[in-house]
Parts: structure tokens; sequence; C-alpha cells
């Protein structure tokens, strides 16, 4: 992760996730429950080990089946909100390819929901994929989305304008699980989204 220049403040650490992860699979299981067919997708990067995290209480918890577990990439932003494509863009795996999630209940999981143009672009191309139904997780909901979307399933809500970053450190990205505000430099930061 390309680490902004700024003030910055951890508003979770690895121990206080924990508990958000836990109250997320809660939120999650109320969903899932009665799901013939359920399918875990992480939306990389951030959001597929906390698709692997989410699925792992799932089944500890609220004994849900193994899922079916993908991932699916998507690229707009950088990790400091630099703008990398002016259309939000999603690559298709081979694997992928020829997927028919007709009967399954779909949980997409990210880490951060802003904008909300990534997360369109994925339930748009799932929608194809004709599931029975499809819900979002993200671990932080900045509330600020300027597209038709929300989020289901909802770690933590933080009202954090443009240009501050919420970063969620994630492994194996970086060595420990927490949540931090980024207030950059306002000569040298980033551009907001």
């Amino acid at each position: 992760m390309t680490a902004p220049a700024g003030a910055r403040t951890v508003l979770y650490d690895t121990r206080e996730l924990i508990g958000v992860i836990d109250a997320m699979a809660r939120q999650a299981n109320g969903l899932l429950h009665g799901a013939s067919q359920v399918a875990v997708i992480g939306v990389l990067r951030r959001g597929a080990p906390l698709a692997d995290r989410l699925t792992t209480r799932l089944m500890e918890l609220y004994g849900l089946p193994q899922p079916l577990r993908l991932d699916l990439q998507v690229k707009r932003y950088a990790d400091d909100l630099t703008l990398l494509h002016p259309q939000t863009q999603l690559t298709e795996q081979a694997q992928h390819a020829a997927l028919d999630l007709r009967g399954y209940t779909v949980l997409v999981v990210d880490d951060v929901l802003y904008t909300g143009h990534s997360l369109l672009k994925v339930v748009e191309y799932l929608a194809r994929k004709q599931p029975a139904a499809i819900r979002v997780a993200c671990l932080v909901n900045r509330d600020t989305t300027c597209l038709p979307v929300h989020a289901d399933v909802v770690g933590a809500c933080l009202g954090v304008a443009p240009p501050d970053i919420i970063e969620c450190h994630v492994p194996p990205y970086e060595p420990d699980f927490r949540i931090e505000l980024v207030q950059p430099d306002r000569e040298n930061g980033p551009h907001p989204r």
C-alpha cells in the first residue's frame, strides 16, 4: 500500500475488528439463513481476505455449510484515492466466464463502500449470472455513495468527508488488521474521488 503523507489515527485495532467481523457474521447470517446455496465473493484486493474471515466466522458461529468462494478483480482507484481508470474496470477471469449462479444467494464482500462505482460494476456483472439474490457486506461504509447501491451488512459507518481517506489494513496485504483514518497533507494530498 502506498502510504499517503499526513496525520494517521487508528480507528479500530485488531482486537476491536474481531468483534466487528463477528457482528458482520451475525448480520450476514440473518440474510443468508434458509438459502439453499450460498456464494461468497470477495472484491480484490482487501475484500478477498475479508470474505475469507467472514466466511470462517459464519461457518464457526452459525454452521453455514462451505459456500462457493470466489474473488473478482475490480479497479478504479489506488489505495491513496488517486484515480487509476476513468471507468471502473472489472476483469473477468477465465474460470468465471461460464459461471452459473442460478439459485445462489450471493454475498459480495469489500473493504470500503465509498462512491459505489466498484460495487455497481460487481452487482451488474453478477446479475448477469442470474443469482437468486445479491447481498453486500463491507467493513466500512462511508455513507457517501453517489450511485443507487448500498451495503446490507456493515462493520462500521464512518462519515468521513473527502479528502480524508479510510485505510483498511488487512493481512496478508498488511501485517496487522486495523482501520486507519488518514488526513493527508493538504498541499501534497491525493485528489478526492
